[in-house]
């Protein structure tokens, strides 16, 4: 008997983001059951995206608005309101940095995290189809042995016991056992129509996620990258990485605006499914499989009793009666006719070989191992796949608050900065506190203090020229110069 269910419970945020409302283009009401074949319910989930272009369009019309008040507004600050406003501009970049590089790291959770739910879909799948592809091979090589090879050996021995009715008796009855196990064979279902569905969703999953996850990781980079410019145009006061951070920031605005409508449409649509997904699997597969086998494998409860039990308890006796036939062929038959010995021993080898097979195709159908895979399937999905949506969501929303900051910033940086320059202009350029001309001071040293090339040239003929003049001493005596007193 197949273990008790583990239930499945899908999460509270799952619960939360299927109450959000569904509204259509025309804003009517929308059922929010998951049906994506719907085109009023691709229409739901299309309208919540136009929500997000919506946001988007506010967000420019107030970055407009607020560039073209910087513009306009002309105030003569003092010296101390300059070195304010300088002071808030800064502080006003760092924090969106900060804000910026703490939504990047969110990001990198959330995409990390959806990642590993999309790979543990896969996964499961991929298990799943294994199984299915194993029950379709157990099925076809047990039903070739029983129509092609056990009647070759049965035709044979029909030969050979032809003088005996009793003998023949016996192998068309073996016949019928063979034709009654491949007639509970037929009832298991054919799974290859549903293996080649779930493999070609799980190639195409494959595909779409992983250009997801590079799409995400370059927006991350992009953002770092942004925030880097900022800094050093801040540092450096330089107005091209001002400038080059303000298109940049522009450009990463709207990919922030756009990621966070495909996030809440992707979220919400997946949760649509994950609030109960076993009507939407049923709802599916109605064309293909039966309600009591797609149930048996959903629910996989003591109290639903597997649909292939009585097949397979029918298999079993067939099979064993076979045994027992051959068997006492082998005893009775064979001293008799001793050429038979080697197709009833071949028989019998088929036999034991059905068996088996028997055996693997009973642990396969069983509900326990598809149901596991199929809980894991949810789990990746409805818990770290809508999870890291939601951490997805939130670095947009943080993304688009720091680099609208940044932009609203931008433009006063920029302003500062040409008012600094100007301010310079005004100081005389021989003003010792000036630091432009400080600067020059610097890097050219005052050449008058330095004799020319052309000194040290032209003293190289006369050494004298390069000496002091020398005094006249006089042998005038001290007297004539000095009058005495009378």
């Amino acid at each position: 008997m197949p273990a008790a269910r583990v239930e499945y419970i899908a999460p509270w945020w799952v619960v939360w983001l299927h109450r959000v409302p569904h509204l259509g283009l025309r804003l009517q009401r929308v059922d929010s059951t998951f049906n994506p074949r719907d085109e009023s319910y691709q229409e739901s989930l299309l309208f919540l995206g136009l929500v997000a272009a919506v946001c988007l369009g506010l967000n420019l019309i107030f970055l407009v608005v607020y560039l073209v008040c910087m513009c306009c507004c002309r105030r003569d600050d003092t010296v101390q309101t300059k070195q304010r406003n300088s002071c808030c501009v800064t502080w006003t970049a760092v924090v969106a940095g900060l804000v910026c590089c703490a939504a990047v790291g969110i990001g990198f959770y959330g995409n990390s995290e959806t990642n590993d739910g999309v790979h543990q879909l896969i996964y499961s799948l991929d298990n799943a189809n294994h199984t299915f592809s194993g029950i379709d091979a157990l099925v076809s090589g047990t039903t070739q042995k029983m129509k092609v090879d056990l009647e070759q050996h049965l035709d044979r021995l029909s030969e050979i016991f032809a003088t005996r009715g009793d003998y023949i008796q016996t192998l068309k009855f073996m016949q019928q056992l063979a034709s009654n196990i491949i007639a509970q064979l037929s009832g298991v279902p054919v799974w290859r129509e549903l293996t080649a569905q779930m493999t070609e969703l799980a190639d195409q999953t494959g595909y779409v996620e992983y250009y997801r996850w590079l799409s995400y990781l370059l927006l991350f980079i992009l953002d770092l990258v942004i925030c880097l410019i900022a800094c050093l145009g801040l540092a450096k006061r330089s107005r091209c990485l001002l400038a080059s951070m303000l298109c940049c920031g522009m450009l990463a605005l709207l990919l922030s605006w756009t990621s966070l409508a495909a996030d809440t449409a992707a979220a919400v649509g997946t949760s649509d499914f994950c609030v109960a997904p076993d009507t939407f699997i049923l709802n599916i597969t109605e064309g293909q499989l039966s309600t009591e086998v797609t149930r048996y494998y959903l629910y996989c409860s003591q109290s639903v009793r597997s649909p292939f039990q009585q097949a397979l308890t029918t298999f079993q006796r067939s099979l064993t009666t076979m045994q027992i036939q051959v068997v006492g062929l082998l005893q009775f038959a064979v001293p008799l006719f001793p050429t038979a010995e080697k197709d009833l021993l071949r028989i019998q080898l088929l036999l034991n070989s059905t068996e088996s097979s028997l055996h693997q195709l009973t642990a396969m159908l069983d509900c326990r191992g598809l149901h596991k895979d199929y809980l894991d399937a949810l789990a990746g999905v409805c818990y770290d796949g809508v999870e890291g949506l939601l951490y997805l969501g939130l670095f947009s929303l943080l993304a688009a608050l720091a680099f609208s900051t940044m932009i609203c910033a931008g433009p006063r940086a920029w302003k500062h900065f040409i008012t600094r320059g100007r301010d310079y202009e005004d100081i005389d350029d021989d003003d010792p506190f000036n630091p432009q001309a400080r600067r020059i001071a610097v890097h050219n040293p005052p050449r008058g203090q330095l004799p020319s090339f052309c000194s040290y040239s032209s003293g190289l003929g006369s050494q004298t020229s390069l000496q002091p003049p020398t005094q006249t001493i006089s042998n005038t005596p001290v007297s004539e110069y000095i009058t005495l007193p009378a």
